[in-house]
Parts: C-alpha cells; structure tokens; sequence
C-alpha cells in the first residue's frame, strides 16, 4: 500500500520556518537532524500534533553542487511570490482559528470568506509559502 507522508516547502531560514510552524502555528517537530557528512544538510520535518504520520519538510534552498547560484536565485523570487509551495490546512471553525493565529502573529492576508466549498482564508510562511486555512463543508 502506498501512503502519503510527507510534502516539502521550501524555505530561506530554516530557524524561521520551524519558529513559524511550531510557535504560531502550534505544530511539532517530527525530525531535526544536522548531517555534518552531507555538507550540514538538516532534514527538519514538523507536522499537526494529531496527525503523527504526515509531515511538512521544511527544506533550505539548496546551493552547488545541487542549485548553482543562478538556480537558487530564481527559486528564492519564486518563492517571494508565494508560488514555489501551498499548504492547505482544513480546521473546525475558520473564524476561531483566524482570530487566534491573528493573536500569535500570523499575519492574513485574506480573512475568512464564505466560499461554495466551505469558509477559506489565506496567509503566507516566512518564506513567501502560500497557506490555505478552510473550514470544509
């Protein structure tokens, strides 16, 4: 059988991806391994408390010999515009989450709407990563 496990975000601070996705967002941290034989390579992986077999991985842009320089700076625009990764997270009651994410500091930047599937809004990760919080139906 085959299962989903993990998806992959790119990010420019690993420190403040795992600041974001932990102290804002109330995940946890499912890896954070250093591999100094990898060049330093981390493999940091957080997820939602209650759902210990899926996970988010918080992945650094790389640099040569995986990204030449070129590469890399074209990724990180692509990024700033939020379209290198979304996230769509679904919750019970859209306002409530929004009010209190709004509280710890996560910045909307679409509130919650009414939408023919459900109630949806919309904020961005440190990196520019887009993240859809809905209230499904």
């Amino acid at each position: 059988m085959i299962r989903f496990a993990h998806a992959q975000l790119w990010v420019h601070d690993q420190d403040a991806a795992l600041e974001f996705y932990t102290g804002k967002l109330g995940m946890e941290v499912r890896t954070d391994v250093t591999m100094p034989e990898m060049g330093g390579f981390r493999w940091l992986v957080v997820g939602p408390a209650d759902q210990p077999d899926v996970g988010i991985v918080l992945m650094a842009v790389p640099g040569p010999p995986m990204l030449d320089d070129r590469s890399a700076e074209q990724l990180r625009e692509v990024m700033a515009k939020g379209y290198a990764g979304t996230v769509f997270l679904t919750t019970d009651d859209c306002h409530a989450s929004y009010r209190e994410l709004s509280a710890r500091g996560v910045e909307f930047v679409e509130k919650p709407e009414e939408r023919p599937y459900g109630i949806d809004s919309g904020f961005r990760d440190p990196s520019g990563n887009q993240i859809r919080l809905t209230q499904v139906k």
